[in-house]
């Protein structure tokens, strides 16, 4: 029998709450992952409501027609959630949307399923892709990319401060054997990592590194962002989970540039409306109580921020 995988959403409640949800609106969930968010937005339409769900991984999409097979208001699309106006297009649905959610990382099935490769607490083939039937795995990638590649991912996408040693260990191993499996890259890791961070596995941010790599998530996130601009009604509203510092950094300056006024000399005679920027912020950043990390430890590092199309 095979194990049941469970996800526990990260900030259901509340990301919810945030798009403040128009029961006749348009919504986007970008992450359908196992489906938490996307559920509780269907609760709150009604039939002339409509939710778009986008996920790459061919397991969730499987996930959404199993769960909401037969529900008129929902449509999954496989894909990447930078694509949405894509999805909208296809689906025959208005270029516009009242809110868009981004649930960002890896949700738990992902992590558990030791053949997709994403942690290294599990034995399986390195593989990390969120579809995997799309562009190079982790072990493609890791045997064919330069030393001076590997440790530049490394250093940007995981802040590793060892990413030259990593790189240069991972290159020496690969030239007699290939570099297969999550545990062999993660003991090749350890071994490569000069000092510990107290309660850290050595291969944890470099896991993380070599994940975004794979999946172009930064690439995802900036043109997800910018295309929310362009697609939210007046009053629509953007709210993002991330999961770590890079993804957190990157939609807070994006908010908050969005939500800023510019900086014009004075006297200049321009009208109030070219200076009213795109967004308004709504709260700031909020954390998962302590509540809920004691129940998921998983959502510990979570961050949702909110903004406002004006």
């Amino acid at each position: 029998m095979s194990k049941v995988l469970v996800h526990t959403t990260v900030l259901l409640n509340e990301a919810v709450t945030a798009l403040h949800i128009n029961s006749k609106g348009v919504y986007v969930d970008g992450t359908y992952g196992r489906g938490g968010h996307a559920a509780k937005i269907l609760e709150s339409l009604d039939v002339d409501g409509r939710l778009v769900a986008i996920d790459k991984d061919p397991s969730a999409i499987q996930h959404a027609l199993t769960a909401h097979q037969g529900d008129p208001r929902f449509k999954i699309w496989q894909g990447s959630f930078r694509d949405f106006p894509q999805a909208l297009l296809e689906l025959g649905l208005a270029p516009t949307i009242d809110g868009l959610l981004l649930d960002l990382g890896v949700s738990s099935p992902q992590l558990d399923e030791a053949e997709r490769g994403f942690s290294f607490m599990r034995e399986g083939a390195l593989d990390m892709r969120m579809n995997p039937a799309l562009g190079l795995s982790a072990q493609q990638w890791l045997m064919q990319a330069d030393e001076k590649d590997i440790a530049q991912v490394l250093w940007l996408y995981g802040e590793e401060r060892f990413s030259r040693q990593i790189a240069r260990a991972i290159v020496k191993a690969r030239a007699s054997e290939s570099i297969a499996t999550t545990v062999q890259l993660a003991d090749l890791i350890a071994k490569a990592v000069p000092k510990r961070e107290p309660g850290k596995n050595p291969a944890t941010r470099s896991f993380q590194a070599i994940r975004i790599k794979v999946n172009q998530e930064l690439d995802d996130l900036e043109a997800g962002l910018k295309a929310s601009l362009k697609h939210l009604k007046s009053g629509g509203r953007l709210a993002v989970i991330s999961f770590h510092s890079l993804e957190d950094r990157m939609v807070k300056h994006f908010m908050r540039e969005h939500a800023t006024p510019p900086r014009l000399p004075k006297g200049l005679p321009i009208q109030a409306i070219a200076m009213t920027p795109p967004l308004r912020l709504v709260g700031k950043g909020l954390r998962p109580s302590e509540a809920e990390v004691e129940v998921n430890v998983r959502a510990r590092s979570a961050t949702l921020r909110v903004a406002e199309k004006v």
